[in-house]
C-alpha cells in the first residue's frame, strides 16, 4: 500500500540506539549525526550543515552531495537527507537547480548573525547544550522562523504556491514610488526628528478608519500603534502581557512567529488544537486554565485555513474574562474575505476590552514594506506606549507618510478590491484542478479568507515526504506537520495562490499529481 511504503521511509530514522555517523561534507569539515541524541537526524543533519555554511567550512557555490549519496555514506534513509536539504532549502542556505544539484547560497548578513548564534547555542555532536545563550535564546533557535515560508528572491524550485507571497504585478508601483519622493523632496525636515511613538498621526487615521468599516474593529486614532509589521506587534504584546514563566495558548498548528515572539518573553507554551470550527477553547482550560494569554489567527487560521466559528468566539471570550486573561488576535490577511459576510473580529465581539487586534499591510501591499499596526485597550496603552519607547521608538516615517497618502487617495480601497477579486479567481482555479486531477486524492475545502488553502491528504500519510516528491519534480509546497507540535491526525499540503494566474496554478497541479504518483498515492 501506499501509506505502508511512506510509512517506513519515516520510520527508518527511529530504530535503536546506533553508533555515531560521520562523513565528510568537504575538505576537512565533518558531519557527525547520533541516534541517542534528542534531536531527530534529518534535524541534527541540518543543524551541522548549516553551521558549517555559517561558519565558512562550506562556501557559496561549494555543491553538496545528492540526497541519494548523503544518505548512503551516512547509513541512513534518503528522505532524512531530503528533509534536511528541504529546511536548508526554505531558510536560504543552499539553492537547487535541475542538472546542477544543491549548492551553497550566497548568504545575507542576518542569516550569517543567525547561524553564529546557532553555533554558539546548539547542541553538540551528541545532543549536549552548549551554555552561551540564555534558555530564551536557546530555544528561540529551535522556534521555526517566521520567514521561512517568505522566499528573499525566486528560487529555483518554483514558487508557484508560495504562501505569504502577494502578486505584485498589479500594484501600482509607480503612484507608491512618487509619494514616497513627495515626502523625501517636502516632509524630511519636518520628519527628520522623533515622532509620536504610536506613529503617523494621519495613517493612524486612515487605519482606525478601515478597520472600523471593514473589519468591525471599535477604536480610535489614539489606540493605533504603527509597527514594523505583524511580527513586531506580536513581540511588543508579549513583552506587555507576560511575565517571564507565564502561561501562553497557541494554536495547534499554528504560525512560528508567534510561538517566537511568546519564547522570547520568556512564556509556556501551551499547544492548543485546532479543529473545524478554530481552536478547542476546552482543550486549552483542560491543559492551563488560568493561562495568561492566547494568542489566535480567527478569520484565517494559519496554517489550516479555518474560520473560527461564531460559537468559538464567544467561547473564548468568556474564557477570557473568566480567567482575566488577554487575547491576542492576528489579522494577518483578513482584508481577503470571499462570498459570505464577514463574522468580524474578536475585538469587535469584546465587551471587557480584553482584546488586543493585530494587523499587517504586507500582504496587501507587498511584504518588505514591513508595516503593520496594533490597536491596543485603552486600560493598556500607556503601557505599550512605554515599552515601544524603549524598543525602536517609531518605524521609519517616510513610508508611513506615503502610505497615509495612499489610503487618502483611494489606492489602498481599489487595490485591495481589484486583488480580491483577482484572489478569488485563483482560489477558484486552483480548486477545481486540485479537484479534477487528484480528487481522490486529496481533499479540499474553499477557505473563506486568505491567499492559501489546504490539500488534506490521506490519513497516515506524512506531508514532509510529499513535499519531498515535489521538490524533487522542482515545486516547493510545505506539510501542515511542520507547524505541528504532536503528529497531526491528518496532514496536509499549503498550497498558496495568490502570486501567480490561474494557468501557472494549473501547471503547478500537474506537477504535484506528477510527485504523488511517484509515491503510488495517486491511481
Amino acid at each position: 500500500m501506499a501509506t505502508d511504503r511512506l510509512s517506513g521511509m519515516r520510520s527508518s530514522e527511529e530504530e535503536g540506539p546506533g553508533p555515531v555517523r560521520r562523513v565528510r561534507s568537504g575538505g576537512s569539515s565533518e558531519v557527525v549525526l547520533e541516534e541517542v541524541a534528542a534531536a531527530p537526524l534529518y534535524q541534527q543533519l541540518h543543524d551541522r550543515l548549516r553551521a558549517q555554511i555559517t561558519g565558512g567550512q562550506l562556501e557559496a557555490g561549494a555543491r553538496l552531495p545528492s540526497t541519494r549519496v548523503l544518505a548512503t555514506q551516512l547509513g541512513v534513509s534518503r528522505t532524512t537527507t531530503a528533509l534536511a536539504y528541504e529546511l536548508l532549502l526554505l531558510e536560504g542556505y543552499v539553492v537547487s537547480r535541475v542538472g546542477d544539484g544543491t549548492r551553497v547560497a550566497r548568504l545575507r548578513p542576518d542569516q550569517l548573525e543567525a547561524g553564529s548564534a546557532a553555533g554558539r547555542g546548539t547542541p553538540d555532536a551528541l545532543g549536549n547544550p552548549r551554555p552561551w545563550l540564555a534558555r530564551r535564546g536557546q530555544a528561540l533557535l529551535q522556534a521555526p522562523s517566521p520567514n521561512a515560508s517568505h522566499p528573499e528572491h525566486p528560487r529555483a524550485a518554483t514558487g508557484v504556491f508560495h504562501i505569504g507571497q502577494p502578486d505584485l504585478s498589479h500594484f501600482p508601483s509607480q503612484v507608491w514610488a512618487r509619494l514616497l519622493a513627495k515626502h523625501a523632496r517636502r516632509s524630511l525636515r519636518t520628519a527628520s526628528y522623533c515622532q509620536d511613538a504610536r506613529g503617523c498621526p494621519q495613517l493612524r487615521e486612515a487605519i482606525a478608519a478601515h478597520v472600523g468599516v471593514t473589519r468591525g474593529v471599535r477604536c480610535l486614532p489614539e489606540q493605533v500603534l504603527v509597527t514594523s509589521g505583524a511580527q513586531a506587534a506580536l513581540d511588543l504584546a508579549s513583552r506587555v502581557l507576560l511575565d517571564p514563566g507565564d502561561a501562553a495558548w497557541v494554536e495547534d498548528p499554528g504560525y512560528g512567529g508567534t510561538r517566537g515572539a511568546l519564547l522570547a518573553a520568556g512564556a509556556r507554551l501551551v499547544a492548543v488544537p485546532v479543529d473545524g470550527e478554530g481552536i478547542e477553547v476546552e482543550a486549552g482550560r483542560a491543559q492551563w486554565r488560568q493561562a495568561r494569554l492566547a494568542v489566535v489567527t480567527p478569520t484565517h487560521q494559519f496554517p489550516t485555513g479555518v474560520t473560527m466559528s461564531r460559537g468559538r468566539r464567544l467561547e473564548l471570550l468568556e474564557w477570557a474574562r473568566l480567567a482575566q486573561a488577554w487575547i491576542v488576535e492576528d489579522d494577518w490577511d483578513g482584508d481577503y474575505r470571499f462570498g459570505r459576510e464577514s463574522l468580524g473580529t474578536l475585538q469587535g465581539l469584546d465587551p471587557d476590552s480584553r482584546v488586543v487586534y493585530i494587523g499587517s499591510f504586507g500582504t496587501v501591499l507587498f511584504p518588505s514594506v514591513r508595516l503593520g499596526y496594533l490597536v491596543a485597550p485603552g486600560s493598556l496603552l500607556a503601557a505599550f506606549l512605554a515599552a515601544r519607547q524603549n524598543i525602536d521608538v517609531h518605524p521609519p516615517l517616510l513610508e508611513q507618510l506615503a502610505l497615509a497618502d495612499f489610503f487618502a487617495e483611494g489606492h489602498f480601497l481599489r487595490h485591495l478590491q481589484r486583488m480580491r477579486g483577482e484572489y478569488l479567481e485563483r482560489r477558484n482555479a486552483l480548486v477545481d484542478a486540485l479537484r479534477g486531477e487528484l480528487g481522490d486524492t486529496v481533499e479540499v475545502v474553499p477557505p473563506e479568507a486568505g491567499t492559501h488553502l489546504v490539500a488534506w491528504l490521506p490519513a497516515g500519510v506524512d506531508g514532509r515526504t510529499v513535499a519531498c516528491a515535489a521538490l524533487a519534480e522542482g515545486l516547493h509546497v510545505e506539510a501542515i506537520s511542520r507547524y505541528s507540535t504532536r503528529p497531526p491526525e491528518r496532514d496536509g499540503l499549503l498550497l498558496g495562490f495568490a502570486s501567480h494566474c490561474p494557468r501557472e496554478l494549473r501547471a503547478g497541479v500537474v506537477t504535484l499529481a506528477r510527485a504523488l504518483r511517484t509515491l503510488t498515492l495517486a491511481t
